[in-house]
């Protein structure tokens, strides 16, 4: 069976369960749509947070991204392909979208490029960005946008990226001076509040 031939009935097998499973239509919608306002909002959070290991971690994913996209358009220029419902009959499209290139996924790219970070930043529980990167991934199949082949090499190229700007930020020595600095300054915050407690219970 040939790639394209596969990548074409793995589309229909995924986008098909939306005209098996209408009710689930509106979640798929939501994740695919409106799932980046909650990024933009996390990232901003992470990014005026106190913590400056948060910041290197939302410049990190920044990076990666920009890394992703580059290797996005020479992928592109190898290979390229028009949206599912603009090639194929019968398509469950569910959201509007302009026919152009999607191979790869440009959604697919920002979520990986920035949920995988968050993951290998946070750890522990962390993993829940990597579920919330795959579910995004999923859902452009669903609502009829974007071929399995071109979700799956979005992520790779995003993991990696990812993977690699972590390994090489956090070796950096400025990196390693920036957080002792915040652990100085923590420490400091944390000396006047208690010297500042101790005041005024004396006033008392």
């Amino acid at each position: 069976m040939a790639l394209s031939e596969m990548n074409s009935n793995s589309f229909r097998m995924i986008n098909n369960l939306g005209k098996q499973y209408t009710e689930l239509n509106p979640f798929f919608v939501f994740i695919a749509e409106y799932m980046i306002f909650f990024l933009v909002l996390a990232v901003l959070m992470f990014l005026f947070s106190r913590s400056n290991k948060n910041r290197i971690m939302v410049i990190c994913a920044f990076i990666a991204l920009v890394i992703s996209e580059i290797l996005a358009k020479i992928a592109g220029k190898f290979h390229s392909n028009y949206q599912p419902f603009a090639e194929l009959p019968n398509v469950n499209k569910l959201v509007e979208k302009a026919v152009n290139n999607s191979f790869p996924s440009d959604h697919t790219i920002i979520f990986f490029s920035f949920c995988i970070t968050f993951w290998l930043f946070k750890r522990g529980w962390g993993f829940l960005w990597g579920i919330l990167a795959v579910l995004v991934g999923i859902s452009r199949i669903w609502v009829g946008v974007h071929y399995p082949a071109d979700v799956l090499v979005g992520a790779i190229i995003s993991i990696v990226s990812a993977m690699i700007v972590y390994k090489i930020v956090l070796k950096l020595s400025l990196t390693k001076k920036f957080l002792r600095n915040q652990g100085v300054g923590e420490q400091s915050i944390l000396s006047a509040l208690s010297k500042q407690k101790k005041g005024q219970s004396k006033d008392y």
